[in-house]
């Protein structure tokens, strides 16, 4: 760690008041974080912890009506969730750019859409596949055009996200020039690109910089260490630098802590001190 991190930190924790006023909060992404739990259970253990919000992949197994009673004793907001990674047997990673499935991808994206509402999610990440192709980025945009159109009724966002080659090998959204061009295509305002520091850092480099250009496209921001996705205080990627930059940008909506932790949770989370702007 550089000196001046150091002192940062140090400075943070003799007089913690001095830094109370912070932009930058975080939500627990439940998909790693407390998985070993129920997803209500966890949504109480990320209040305990100090987090700021919530959201999750596939939280269609738990009734919704115990996800919404562990939201309302908290206060969070479930920031978001994921589309199904198959259905009736279509689909890794998704269907949403599989040509020839796209009825089936529709009606995956309405019903995820309808548990998000249901449970008052702000958003839902759709997920595209395993797939290549001047046809599956024309599925893509037609089910995202469909995603947007149905979205709008509850005021939702759709994101997407790249991710990269090494741990979703094959996956049709791989880089942000990409996501870029695809958003552009489907021209839909609430649209938006999930950026996650950990597949932008390991496929493409210099994060910060990819995050300042992007900003008018996010709507979901999302981190973990590189290259072993753990917490964000281990890993080459300074996390002190990068959540600063954030808050420099203006940003103000949760960051979405998506990383593997070694062992127990709450055994992972000195970074929410030592790392906060």
């Amino acid at each position: 760690m550089a000196p001046a991190a150091r002192l940062h930190i140090r400075a943070k924790r003799i007089c913690p008041q001095l830094w109370s006023s912070s932009m930058v909060t975080f939500s627990a992404n439940l998909g790693f974080l407390w998985a070993d739990l129920p997803l209500p259970a966890a949504i109480r253990a990320a209040k305990a912890a100090g987090f700021e919000a919530v959201e999750c992949h596939w939280p269609y197994a738990t009734p919704k009506a115990e996800i919404r009673a562990a939201l309302k004793e908290t206060g969070f907001e479930m920031l978001g969730l994921n589309t199904p990674k198959s259905a009736g047997g279509i689909g890794q990673f998704g269907l949403s750019a599989l040509p020839g499935h796209e009825a089936l991808a529709r009606a995956v994206i309405d019903q995820s859409l309808s548990f998000a509402d249901d449970i008052g999610a702000r958003s839902l990440h759709v997920l595209a596949g395993i797939a290549s192709g001047a046809a599956a980025q024309a599925s893509f945009c037609a089910a995202l055009t469909h995603a947007c159109h149905q979205a709008q009724q509850s005021g939702l966002t759709i994101l997407i996200e790249p991710l990269n080659r090494y741990d979703a090998p094959g996956y049709f959204l791989n880089s942000l020039a990409q996501a870029e061009e695809i958003i552009t295509s489907v021209n839909q305002p609430n649209l938006k690109l999930m950026f996650d520091c950990y597949h932008v850092g390991r496929s493409e480099g210099d994060v910060i910089t990819q995050l300042q250009a992007r900003l008018p496209l996010i709507g979901h921001i999302q981190f973990a260490s590189l290259p072993n996705r753990k917490s964000p205080d281990q890993g080459t990627l300074d996390y002190t630098q990068v959540f600063a930059a954030i808050e420099a940008l203006g940003w103000t909506r949760p960051l979405g802590a998506e990383y593997h932790p070694d062992g127990v949770t709450e055994n992972s989370l000195d970074w929410m001190h030592t790392l906060r702007p």
